[in-house]
């Protein structure tokens, strides 16, 4: 087994705990602390530091709970437009209810959801309905008045006073929500105007994970956060107010710095001449880059992260959900490293697969899909697309062959299963295609495997198959897709449609 750890949770929770107390403390025992990034199932973080636990910041919460409240931001035009989470496939008011599930089920409560930027959109009004019928407190904060420039207006009863003060009993307050442009800030600010005013001094800080303050600009972990970000350019640089203020080098990205006169403006308002703050990265309280205990490990994730977007953001591209700027961003990233898309272990035996099966079917039209996984142990497993499963289906059912090492020969899935399946397809649900997706498969496999010792010992080694590499010759289908998530693999594919149809289902 190779080594792979780059990153120590339990250093980090024992430091990131202790910051966060002691900023607490520097204020009148109140601090609004705006906590961006992913809460629960950080995969990102996962990739690019390996060994980070992608829910240390839950067990982080845990450490806190005594002390904290927490409240769920989420804009309302996310709502309206029906955003979509893209680790999840689900939207942003889905993934809101999901997260407070999540919460719950890790013994924690949200005191409240905050809809941001409200203005009686028809969506937002049902998803306020349904979390009040189902006994969850919500707020809903109009667009602030005069915001960013007339900081009189801003800091006003008509600005942020017109909002609603959010009760709060415990010094920490977490102030979260699903992706970018939630409205985090604007509730802590809105906040801290309402604690002024009943004459609590309390204080504002800021915990995002990416980029990391105390890496070089250019370091892969930072640069891969540049690639995640790519489709709303987002990027990093040095931070200006922090060298100027204390002659000292750190990293932040441009949407903290470009709002940093405006948020310093703010709290000099509502406090009465103090900010409390000379840079963005004053604010900040993340101690991630402390917790890496090995560089180059997490350099060498960091840039097949890079890798990952690129293939991602050419997919997007080709389904008209990103732009071409955004992929040729992504490109210059990996030029920047002198990487290719090939230094990704399973494209070159995907495309082998592919080949393979266009090989032994020659004569026979069709567009033939190849797929690729590299397991924990380095092993490289491959599978393609035939009349009776999906490329997916095929790696799948190889990949957990080789791990419970069962010999090729012997069938995980009888003939009168596949049939079964396929006839229900056909005659019952008038579709046009046999071929088995990985859903599908998944399915027919634990139907064989109540009959099936060989069935049986195959599903038990599907867990095996979280965290490794996959590549696709072409877009996967919704039922792949859906399967591979479900598997918690690293997906990548090229941008190649597996059927001239142009609706899927």
């Amino acid at each position: 087994m190779r080594d792979t750890i780059g990153f120590d949770n339990e250093k980090y929770i024992r430091e990131q705990t202790a910051k966060i107390l002691e900023r607490v403390e520097r204020f009148d025992n109140k601090l609004y602390l705006e906590f961006g990034g992913k809460l629960l199932y950080d995969y990102h973080a996962a990739r690019v530091l390996p060994g980070y636990d992608p829910n240390v910041k839950m067990r982080l919460i845990q450490e806190l709970k005594d002390k904290s409240d927490i409240l769920l931001c989420i804009y309302a035009g996310d709502i309206e437009r029906k955003k979509i989470r893209a680790d999840f496939g689900i939207t942003y008011d889905a993934d809101a209810l999901k997260l407070i599930d999540d919460l719950r089920s890790w013994g924690v409560n949200v005191l409240g959801v905050v809809i941001t930027r409200f203005d009686n959109q028809p969506a937002a009004q049902l998803f306020k309905n349904k979390l009040e019928r189902r006994g969850i407190r919500v707020f809903t904060h109009r667009f602030t008045k005069g915001y960013p420039t007339n900081v009189e207006a801003i800091v006003s009863d008509e600005g942020y006073g017109a909002n609603e003060y959010i009760e709060t009993d415990k010094p920490l307050v977490i102030v979260t929500g699903p992706g970018p442009g939630s409205g985090k800030l604007a509730t802590c600010l809105s906040q801290l105007y309402h604690e002024y005013r009943r004459g609590v001094r309390a204080g504002y800080a800021k915990f995002e994970t990416f980029p990391i303050w105390n890496l070089p600009l250019k370091h892969p972990v930072n640069v891969a956060y540049e690639a995640a970000t790519a489709d709303i350019r987002d990027f990093n640089l040095i931070d200006p107010f922090h060298l100027e203020a204390y002659d000292e080098k750190a990293v932040n990205y441009n949407r903290d710095v470009e709002v940093f006169p405006v948020v310093k403006r703010i709290l000099e308002k509502i406090t009465g001449g103090n900010s409390f703050y000379n840079s963005p990265t004053d604010m900040g309280v993340n101690m991630a880059g402390c917790a890496i205990i090995n560089d180059d490990i997490a350099g060498q994730a960091a840039e097949q992260e890079v890798i990952r977007r690129y293939y991602r953001y050419r997919c997007e591209y080709v389904m008209g959900f990103a732009d071409k700027e955004t992929v040729q961003r992504v490109e210059l990233f990996l030029k920047n490293f002198k990487i290719n898309p090939d230094d990704r272990r399973v494209v070159g035996p995907a495309w082998q697969a592919a080949k393979d099966a266009q090989e032994r079917n020659k004569g026979n039209e069709g567009i033939y899909c190849g797929a690729a996984i590299e397991l924990k142990d380095g092993a490289i497993v491959t599978g393609n697309n035939s009349p009776l499963m999906h490329a997916a289906s095929s790696l799948v059912l190889h990949a957990i062959k080789s791990l419970a090492d069962i010999p090729a020969k012997i069938t995980l899935l009888p003939s009168y299963i596949t049939d079964s399946v396929r006839n229900m397809k056909t005659d019952i649900l008038n579709e046009k295609s046999v071929s088995l997706d990985l859903e599908e498969t998944l399915i027919a496999l634990s139907i064989s495997a109540t009959t099936n010792p060989a069935a049986q010992l195959a599903i038990e080694k599907l867990k095996e198959l979280r965290g490794c590499e996959v590549h696709i010759t072409h877009i996967p289908t919704p039922g792949d897709e859906a399967g591979l998530r479900r598997l918690g693999v690293n997906l990548t594919s090229e941008p190649n449609f597996s059927t001239k149809d142009l609706f899927l289902s």
